[in-house]
């Protein structure tokens, strides 16, 4: 087996872009960062491919294995055609050893994360169940409501909710609910130009986001409905029409990741037209 570490963000994507594509859906965050790293245009946090690990693992008939990760996060890991190759697998750990290249966890179709999961770590637990679903129609039946995009006015709800967003429950325990004093991280979901908002009779209920554009799939992501809005069909109606604006815009498919903890959530999505494509897994090394 062949390894190749990339110190260069336009290499990385001639060389692993093609194979990335033919699982588009199933490969919205590495392909999504590696067109962040290409553009140049945000190096805000996370964003600057110079931070970044990329990796490839090949033998002589190709690529058998694609690795990126931009600190703090996960490795995310995409076996060829979803060929699992435990030998490409030990080849990337080995060498991330060597080069003294470490990660908290890994994200990556379920299977492949668990087999890399094994072979890399010695403790390790499964931080979130996922499942990635797509969407090429929305349900006409689903009612859909009016959208505003989020502006600079939302400051003073949007930091309560991104709390609440990001203090889901994991094995059983909720997260601590923090919220920065530093303004900027919100203001970034303003700027873009991707948040939505809802409102019922003038009062903001839901928000939804456009995460980021890729060729063919636009991914919908960041939904949040407050606690004593919930329950009211709030999140179906945004969710739906946020989907639809990403479909009016020229997308083929929309996609979107949801945890396999949350039944409510998953029903939801389905109920307005998603379909699953496969599972994903967040695996935690401690």
């Amino acid at each position: 087996m062949q390894y190749n570490q990339y110190t260069n963000v336009n290499a990385f994507h001639t060389d692993v872009s093609n194979l990335l594509m033919r699982h588009e859906a199933q490969n919205v965050i590495p392909l999504g960062n590696i067109i962040i790293g290409v553009e140049g245009k945000d190096k805000e946090g996370w964003r600057d491919p110079a931070n970044w690990y990329m990796a490839t693992v090949s033998d002589e008939t190709g690529i058998k294995l694609v690795a990126i990760m931009t600190p703090p996060h996960n490795i995310t890991l995409y076996a060829t055609d979803n060929q699992n190759n435990p030998e490409a697998l030990r080849c990337l750990c080995n060498n991330m050893a060597q080069n003294n290249i470490s990660t908290p966890g890994v994200m990556a179709e379920k299977s492949l994360a668990e087999l890399f999961a094994q072979l890399y770590a010695t403790s390790y637990k499964v931080t979130m169940a996922q499942r990635i679903y797509e969407l090429t129609e929305v349900n006409p039946q689903i009612p859909t409501a009016p959208l505003r995009l989020a502006t600079e006015r939302d400051l003073a709800f949007v930091p309560y909710w991104d709390a609440g967003f990001f203090s889901s429950t994991v094995d059983g325990q909720a997260k601590p609910i923090e919220i920065s004093e530093n303004l900027e991280q919100y203001r970034y979901h303003i700027r873009t130009g991707r948040l939505y908002i809802m409102e019922d009779k003038g009062i903001p209920v839901t928000m939804a986001k456009i995460s980021r554009d890729l060729e063919n799939v636009c991914v919908i992501g960041y939904v949040y409905t407050p606690p004593y809005f919930r329950k009211k069909g709030y999140a179906t109606a945004c969710v739906a029409a946020v989907s639809q604006i990403g479909l009016d815009r020229g997308f083929k498919k929309c996609v979107l990741y949801t945890d396999l903890a949350n039944p409510t959530s998953n029903s939801i999505y389905q109920k307005i037209g998603y379909k699953p494509i496969c599972d994903s897994v967040m695996i935690g090394f401690e």
